[in-house]
């Protein structure tokens, strides 16, 4: 087993080797120790990754330019995540679909699965996005 830590698993070496020395009966306090070092690791580098990341964001807003998972789609994993949902519920649809109606059921259930999926990322009905307004660009002017 490779170690990425160095240091905690020398940690962990003298842990083991004071259990050996002392004995069962300081075995908690041997692991609660240890564990509290692991979590303290833990937190410093969590720390650090939420500061380099608080760091770039401050940079790319200084720059003027938006970070890249900001330039992709905003509600993609709702979208995404809409979909798998629907694939999910498509499997006991499309059977139900099948066994009353045949052919035609099946491709009804698949209308229906496609239709929804497409008005859900706003594919259809733009409109609605829109809020039933025309934009501003479209208004005649006075």
């Amino acid at each position: 087993m490779e170690a990425r830590d160095p240091e905690l698993k020398k940690e962990l070496d003298a842990t083991l080797h004071a259990r050996k020395e002392l004995g069962d009966e300081y075995e908690s306090a041997l692991i609660e120790s240890f564990l509290e070092k692991v979590e303290n690791r833990l937190d410093g580098t969590v720390d650090r990754r939420v500061r380099r990341q608080l760091a770039e964001r401050q940079m790319v807003v200084a720059r003027g330019t938006r970070p890249p998972q900001e330039l992709s789609d905003p509600n993609f994993g709702e979208r995404f995540g809409f979909g798998i949902v629907s694939l999910i519920l498509a499997v006991p649809l499309s059977a139900i679909g099948a066994v009353n109606a045949d052919l035609p059921g099946l491709v009804v259930v698949w209308a229906g699965i496609v239709g929804v999926n497409a008005v859900h990322s706003g594919i259809g009905f733009s409109w609605l996005r829109r809020g039933g307004r025309a934009k501003p660009e479209d208004r005649w002017e006075d």
